[in-house]
């Protein structure tokens, strides 16, 4: 009797020890909350999905906070407004373009563009940016009255303008191109082109070059620009 006495309790003992420790861990579990990280990225998510909907002037604050599963005074936390929601998700857009383009060039490593660099450069910045077609679309309707929008896009644009121009100017010297319009002339055209032509192909122009022919129509200009034989006069 006493043998079974103390099987009993220790039976006992062993079932409410791991009763205890099962209502532990799913009272862990509850208590596990988002981190700001995790709120910061449910806004940004929120608000590209949004913006594949409608335009940034029909998405509330509330719109933004409710996708998130947060409170109003919650996302007031994170971002000042919903232009600053923008801001971040074109900061980024353009990070990630930036460091595609850059590793198909090789990282460019101060060395030229050649031929097959400029098209593989070309389809990473365009797959990339279609891939984020919403928020380049609402930044570029935002350009013009936002200054950081500006100043955040004026940054990209003359950084491939700068390594254009070096890279025309590089091919010149070394004879593979021949010297015709001043190099940085040439590379504001052709960049601010791109530019251009993307936006119109991702807003569905009517004037606009379909996307599958894209990236080689802007390849052959490019490559035709630096390459070829200057036009009759």
């Amino acid at each position: 009797m006493v043998v079974n006495t103390v099987l009993r309790i220790s039976t006992s003992c062993k079932v409410t020890g791991v009763m205890s420790s099962t209502a532990r861990t799913g009272r862990g579990r509850r208590a596990a909350r988002p981190s700001g990280d995790d709120r910061e990225s449910a806004i940004l998510t929120t608000a590209e999905r949004l913006l594949d909907q409608r335009p940034l002037n029909d998405i509330s604050v509330d719109d933004l906070a409710r996708g998130a599963g947060i409170s109003r005074p919650t996302f007031y936390f994170y971002f000042s407004s919903k232009d600053a929601v923008l801001l971040a998700l074109l900061d980024r857009v353009i990070a990630e373009a930036n460091a595609r383009a850059d590793a198909a060039l090789g990282g460019r490593d101060d060395r030229p563009v050649e031929p097959a660099g400029v098209w593989q450069a070309i389809k990473a910045l365009f797959e990339t940016f279609a891939a984020h077609r919403a928020v380049m679309l609402a930044g570029a309707a935002m350009r013009p009255s936002n200054h950081e929008v500006q100043r955040v896009w004026s940054l990209f644009m003359q950084k491939w303008i700068d390594y254009t121009a070096v890279s025309i100017s590089a091919e010149r010297e070394r004879g593979a191109a021949p010297d015709t319009l001043p190099a940085e002339d040439l590379a504001i055209a052709l960049n601010l082109m791109n530019e251009r032509i993307m936006l119109s192909s991702f807003a569905s122009e009517q004037a606009s070059v379909p996307a599958e022919r894209l990236v080689g129509t802007l390849a052959h200009i490019w490559v035709s620009s630096i390459y070829g034989t200057p036009p009759p006069s």
